[in-house]
Protein backbone atom coordinates (compact mmCIF):
# COMPACT_ATOMS: atom_id res chain seq x y z
CA UNK A 1 0.00 0.00 0.00
CA UNK A 2 1.25 3.59 -1.29
CA UNK A 3 -0.36 6.46 0.71
CA UNK A 4 -0.25 10.22 -0.44
CA UNK A 5 -2.16 12.28 2.34
CA UNK A 6 -3.10 15.84 1.49
CA UNK A 7 -4.29 17.32 4.92
CA UNK A 8 -2.42 17.02 8.68
CA UNK A 9 -5.39 15.71 10.03
CA UNK A 10 -5.44 12.20 7.97
CA UNK A 11 -1.63 12.19 8.55
CA UNK A 12 -2.05 12.16 12.16
CA UNK A 13 -4.55 9.54 11.62
CA UNK A 14 -2.66 7.16 9.39
CA UNK A 15 0.48 7.44 11.61
CA UNK A 16 -1.67 6.45 14.65
CA UNK A 17 -3.10 3.46 12.79
CA UNK A 18 0.49 2.35 11.76
CA UNK A 19 0.72 3.08 8.51
CA UNK A 20 3.77 6.00 8.84
CA UNK A 21 5.99 3.17 6.80
CA UNK A 22 3.12 3.29 3.64
CA UNK A 23 3.09 7.18 3.64
CA UNK A 24 4.80 8.44 0.37
CA UNK A 25 3.71 11.72 0.30
CA UNK A 26 2.28 14.39 2.68
CA UNK A 27 1.12 18.13 2.77
CA UNK A 28 2.88 21.02 3.27
CA UNK A 29 1.55 21.68 6.54
CA UNK A 30 2.06 17.44 7.62
CA UNK A 31 3.67 18.41 11.21
CA UNK A 32 3.23 14.86 13.22
CA UNK A 33 4.38 12.74 13.88
CA UNK A 34 7.80 14.56 13.85
CA UNK A 35 9.48 12.06 11.18
CA UNK A 36 6.66 13.03 8.25
CA UNK A 37 8.79 16.07 7.77
CA UNK A 38 11.05 14.40 5.96
CA UNK A 39 8.58 12.91 3.66
CA UNK A 40 8.18 14.43 0.00
CA UNK A 41 5.63 17.80 0.47
CA UNK A 42 2.74 17.40 -2.51
CA UNK A 43 0.32 20.41 -1.95
CA UNK A 44 1.30 23.77 -1.54
CA UNK A 45 -0.48 26.61 -0.64
CA UNK A 46 -1.17 29.95 -2.64
CA UNK A 47 -1.32 32.19 0.27
CA UNK A 48 2.50 33.09 1.47
CA UNK A 49 3.48 32.58 4.20
CA UNK A 50 4.08 34.96 7.25
CA UNK A 51 1.29 37.37 6.90
CA UNK A 52 -0.56 38.96 9.72
CA UNK A 53 -4.03 37.33 9.76
CA UNK A 54 -6.15 40.67 8.53
CA UNK A 55 -3.99 40.11 5.62
CA UNK A 56 -4.92 36.38 5.14
CA UNK A 57 -8.25 36.63 5.45
CA UNK A 58 -7.99 40.07 2.70
CA UNK A 59 -6.77 36.83 0.25
CA UNK A 60 -8.69 34.31 0.83
CA UNK A 61 -12.01 36.14 0.38
CA UNK A 62 -10.03 37.53 -2.81
CA UNK A 63 -9.70 33.73 -3.58
CA UNK A 64 -12.68 32.55 -2.89
CA UNK A 65 -14.59 34.85 -5.06
CA UNK A 66 -12.82 34.55 -7.84
CA UNK A 67 -13.35 30.93 -7.41
CA UNK A 68 -9.82 30.23 -7.16
CA UNK A 69 -8.35 27.19 -5.23
CA UNK A 70 -6.43 27.83 -2.40
CA UNK A 71 -4.14 24.86 -2.70
CA UNK A 72 -2.34 23.27 -5.55
CA UNK A 73 -1.40 19.44 -6.15
CA UNK A 74 1.90 18.50 -7.90
CA UNK A 75 0.81 16.35 -10.53
CA UNK A 76 4.13 15.00 -11.65
CA UNK A 77 5.15 14.16 -8.16
CA UNK A 78 1.82 12.40 -7.74
CA UNK A 79 2.47 10.67 -11.35
CA UNK A 80 6.30 9.64 -10.29
CA UNK A 81 4.80 8.79 -6.69
CA UNK A 82 1.74 6.51 -7.77
CA UNK A 83 -0.15 5.76 -4.48
CA UNK A 84 -2.61 3.37 -4.15
CA UNK A 85 -4.82 5.57 -2.19
CA UNK A 86 -5.02 9.22 -2.17
CA UNK A 87 -6.29 10.77 1.06
CA UNK A 88 -8.10 14.43 1.46
CA UNK A 89 -10.97 16.13 2.51
CA UNK A 90 -13.99 17.94 1.73
CA UNK A 91 -14.77 19.71 4.78
CA UNK A 92 -13.47 23.12 4.40
CA UNK A 93 -11.96 24.45 1.32
CA UNK A 94 -9.86 27.12 3.02
CA UNK A 95 -7.91 24.12 5.47
CA UNK A 96 -6.91 22.07 3.14
CA UNK A 97 -7.16 20.24 -0.59
CA UNK A 98 -10.58 19.42 -1.51
CA UNK A 99 -11.75 16.68 -3.57
CA UNK A 100 -12.24 18.62 -6.59
CA UNK A 101 -8.74 19.64 -6.45
CA UNK A 102 -7.45 16.20 -6.56
CA UNK A 103 -9.95 14.75 -8.82
CA UNK A 104 -9.07 17.80 -11.55
CA UNK A 105 -5.24 16.98 -10.96
CA UNK A 106 -6.10 12.96 -12.02
CA UNK A 107 -8.13 14.36 -14.86
CA UNK A 108 -4.99 16.07 -16.26
CA UNK A 109 -2.86 12.91 -15.80
CA UNK A 110 -3.95 10.13 -17.89
CA UNK A 111 -2.62 6.51 -17.51
CA UNK A 112 0.44 8.16 -14.83
CA UNK A 113 -1.39 6.27 -12.10
CA UNK A 114 -2.34 2.50 -11.45
CA UNK A 115 -6.16 2.06 -12.13
CA UNK A 116 -7.11 1.19 -8.70
CA UNK A 117 -6.07 4.58 -6.96
CA UNK A 118 -8.76 5.20 -4.37
CA UNK A 119 -9.20 8.84 -3.20
CA UNK A 120 -10.90 8.78 -0.35
CA UNK A 121 -12.18 11.66 1.42
CA UNK A 122 -12.98 12.41 4.89
CA UNK A 123 -15.45 15.12 5.86
CA UNK A 124 -16.21 14.72 9.85
CA UNK A 125 -17.25 17.95 11.41
CA UNK A 126 -17.95 16.73 15.13
CA UNK A 127 -16.09 13.93 17.64
CA UNK A 128 -17.94 11.74 16.19
CA UNK A 129 -17.36 12.16 12.46
CA UNK A 130 -13.75 12.01 13.43
CA UNK A 131 -13.90 8.68 14.54
CA UNK A 132 -16.14 7.82 11.71
CA UNK A 133 -13.44 9.19 9.14
CA UNK A 134 -10.72 7.22 11.23
CA UNK A 135 -12.72 4.01 10.55
CA UNK A 136 -12.95 5.18 6.88
CA UNK A 137 -9.59 5.55 6.38
CA UNK A 138 -8.20 3.01 8.26
CA UNK A 139 -10.93 -0.02 6.21
CA UNK A 140 -9.53 1.86 2.70
CA UNK A 141 -5.87 1.04 3.91
CA UNK A 142 -6.49 -2.64 5.07
CA UNK A 143 -6.42 -2.28 8.75
CA UNK A 144 -10.46 -1.95 9.46
CA UNK A 145 -10.31 -3.80 12.53
CA UNK A 146 -7.12 -1.82 14.25
CA UNK A 147 -9.44 1.45 13.20
CA UNK A 148 -12.32 -0.03 15.19
CA UNK A 149 -9.69 -0.98 18.42
CA UNK A 150 -8.20 2.87 17.86
CA UNK A 151 -12.17 4.32 17.43
CA UNK A 152 -13.36 2.41 20.99
CA UNK A 153 -9.90 3.50 23.15
CA UNK A 154 -10.27 7.31 22.10
CA UNK A 155 -14.12 7.66 22.61
CA UNK A 156 -13.28 5.89 26.09
CA UNK A 157 -10.90 8.53 26.50
CA UNK A 158 -13.17 11.67 25.76
CA UNK A 159 -15.57 9.97 28.15
CA UNK A 160 -12.96 9.96 30.54
CA UNK A 161 -12.05 13.60 30.16
CA UNK A 162 -15.19 14.97 30.28
CA UNK A 163 -16.12 17.10 33.38
CA UNK A 164 -19.79 18.49 32.44
CA UNK A 165 -20.41 21.48 35.10
CA UNK A 166 -23.72 23.29 35.25
CA UNK A 167 -21.30 26.65 37.15
CA UNK A 168 -18.63 25.91 34.18
CA UNK A 169 -17.05 29.27 33.53
CA UNK A 170 -18.81 30.91 30.32
CA UNK A 171 -16.18 30.30 27.02
CA UNK A 172 -15.41 32.07 24.23
CA UNK A 173 -13.14 30.44 21.36
CA UNK A 174 -12.19 32.80 18.49
CA UNK A 175 -10.51 31.12 15.61
CA UNK A 176 -9.34 34.11 13.97
CA UNK A 177 -8.56 37.28 15.41
CA UNK A 178 -8.62 39.70 12.63
CA UNK A 179 -11.64 39.37 11.73
CA UNK A 180 -13.07 37.93 14.85
CA UNK A 181 -14.41 34.24 13.98
CA UNK A 182 -15.59 31.63 16.64
CA UNK A 183 -14.63 28.14 16.82
CA UNK A 184 -17.28 25.62 15.62
CA UNK A 185 -17.55 22.26 14.60
CA UNK A 186 -15.86 20.33 17.42
CA UNK A 187 -14.62 22.75 19.38
CA UNK A 188 -18.05 23.56 21.14
CA UNK A 189 -17.90 20.02 21.91
CA UNK A 190 -14.33 19.88 23.73
CA UNK A 191 -15.51 23.33 25.54
CA UNK A 192 -18.43 21.49 26.79
CA UNK A 193 -16.71 18.41 27.86
CA UNK A 194 -14.01 19.83 29.72
CA UNK A 195 -17.11 22.07 31.84
CA UNK A 196 -16.88 25.21 30.31
CA UNK A 197 -19.97 26.70 28.35
CA UNK A 198 -19.46 28.11 24.78
CA UNK A 199 -21.04 31.85 24.69
CA UNK A 200 -20.69 31.84 20.75
CA UNK A 201 -20.69 28.57 19.42
CA UNK A 202 -22.77 25.30 19.13
CA UNK A 203 -22.12 21.63 18.48
CA UNK A 204 -21.75 20.31 14.48
CA UNK A 205 -22.07 24.02 13.33
CA UNK A 206 -18.93 25.58 11.67
CA UNK A 207 -17.00 28.45 12.23
CA UNK A 208 -18.25 31.86 11.85
CA UNK A 209 -17.47 35.77 11.47
CA UNK A 210 -18.67 37.29 15.17
CA UNK A 211 -18.60 41.06 16.03
CA UNK A 212 -16.74 42.39 19.21
CA UNK A 213 -20.17 43.71 20.09
CA UNK A 214 -21.66 40.33 20.46
CA UNK A 215 -18.52 39.37 22.02
CA UNK A 216 -18.54 42.22 24.60
CA UNK A 217 -21.78 41.53 25.12
CA UNK A 218 -21.45 38.34 25.81
CA UNK A 219 -19.05 38.82 28.64
CA UNK A 220 -16.99 35.46 28.94
CA UNK A 221 -15.12 34.65 31.77
CA UNK A 222 -12.53 32.96 29.63
CA UNK A 223 -11.21 33.59 26.02
CA UNK A 224 -9.14 30.96 24.10
CA UNK A 225 -7.19 32.10 20.96
CA UNK A 226 -6.98 29.07 18.97
CA UNK A 227 -6.13 30.81 14.92
CA UNK A 228 -6.97 27.85 12.54
CA UNK A 229 -3.33 26.48 11.50
CA UNK A 230 -1.52 28.09 13.91
CA UNK A 231 0.83 26.65 16.85
CA UNK A 232 1.34 28.03 20.55
CA UNK A 233 3.93 30.75 19.52
CA UNK A 234 1.88 32.14 16.84
CA UNK A 235 -1.56 32.35 18.47
CA UNK A 236 0.29 34.22 21.72
CA UNK A 237 1.52 37.00 19.42
CA UNK A 238 -2.07 37.15 17.86
CA UNK A 239 -3.42 36.74 21.51
CA UNK A 240 -1.10 39.56 22.95
CA UNK A 241 -2.41 41.85 19.78
CA UNK A 242 -5.92 41.12 20.68
CA UNK A 243 -5.48 42.01 23.98
CA UNK A 244 -3.56 45.20 23.30
CA UNK A 245 -6.45 46.66 20.77
CA UNK A 246 -10.32 44.75 20.90
CA UNK A 247 -10.18 42.32 23.47
CA UNK A 248 -8.69 45.23 26.16
CA UNK A 249 -12.41 46.08 27.14
CA UNK A 250 -13.23 42.45 27.83
CA UNK A 251 -13.21 41.20 31.71
CA UNK A 252 -11.91 38.21 30.95
CA UNK A 253 -8.69 39.98 29.51
CA UNK A 254 -8.24 42.02 32.60
CA UNK A 255 -8.79 39.69 35.05
CA UNK A 256 -6.04 37.63 32.88
CA UNK A 257 -8.16 34.62 31.78
CA UNK A 258 -6.81 34.60 28.31
CA UNK A 259 -5.41 31.88 27.14
CA UNK A 260 -3.48 31.35 23.79
CA UNK A 261 -3.35 27.37 22.86
CA UNK A 262 -1.44 25.28 20.14
CA UNK A 263 -4.57 24.91 17.38
CA UNK A 264 -2.64 22.78 15.46
CA UNK A 265 -2.47 20.20 17.93
CA UNK A 266 -5.38 20.28 19.73
CA UNK A 267 -8.20 21.94 18.34
CA UNK A 268 -8.00 22.94 14.55
CA UNK A 269 -6.94 19.35 13.40
CA UNK A 270 -10.10 16.44 13.41
CA UNK A 271 -7.69 14.12 14.75
CA UNK A 272 -6.98 11.50 17.57
CA UNK A 273 -5.56 14.64 19.32
CA UNK A 274 -9.14 16.58 19.99
CA UNK A 275 -8.59 14.23 23.06
CA UNK A 276 -5.66 15.76 24.42
CA UNK A 277 -7.45 19.02 24.01
CA UNK A 278 -10.14 18.46 26.12
CA UNK A 279 -7.77 17.55 28.61
CA UNK A 280 -6.23 20.68 28.74
CA UNK A 281 -9.36 22.89 28.43
CA UNK A 282 -10.43 20.87 31.72
CA UNK A 283 -6.90 22.27 33.40
CA UNK A 284 -7.71 25.69 32.13
CA UNK A 285 -11.38 25.64 33.49
CA UNK A 286 -10.07 24.29 36.31
CA UNK A 287 -7.48 26.33 37.29
CA UNK A 288 -5.25 23.76 37.42
CA UNK A 289 -1.21 23.72 36.19
CA UNK A 290 -1.68 23.69 32.55
CA UNK A 291 1.90 22.75 30.67
CA UNK A 292 3.29 25.81 28.99
CA UNK A 293 4.03 23.70 25.75
CA UNK A 294 0.16 23.08 25.16
CA UNK A 295 -1.82 26.34 26.57
CA UNK A 296 0.24 29.27 27.67
CA UNK A 297 -1.69 32.47 30.08
CA UNK A 298 -1.43 35.99 28.13
CA UNK A 299 -1.80 38.66 30.12
CA UNK A 300 -3.02 42.68 29.03
CA UNK A 301 0.10 44.04 28.96
CA UNK A 302 2.48 41.38 27.46
CA UNK A 303 4.31 41.38 24.93
CA UNK A 304 6.28 38.43 23.22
Amino acid sequence: MRIASLLPSATEILCALGLRDALVAVSHECDFPADVTGLPRITRSIIPHGLSPGEIDRRVSEAVRAGSPLYQVDGDMLAALAPDLIVTQGLCDVCAVNPDTVHETIRALPEALPNNTRVVSLSGDCWEGVLRDLRLAGEAAGVGERALQLSDTLRARWAAAQAPREDGPTVAALEWTDPLFFGGHWVPEQIAAAGGRDVLGEPFVKSGRVSLDRLIAADPDVVLVMACGFDLDANTAFAETFARGPGAGLRAVREGRLWALDANSHFSRPAPRLVDGVEILRQIFGDAATPQTAARRVSPGATL
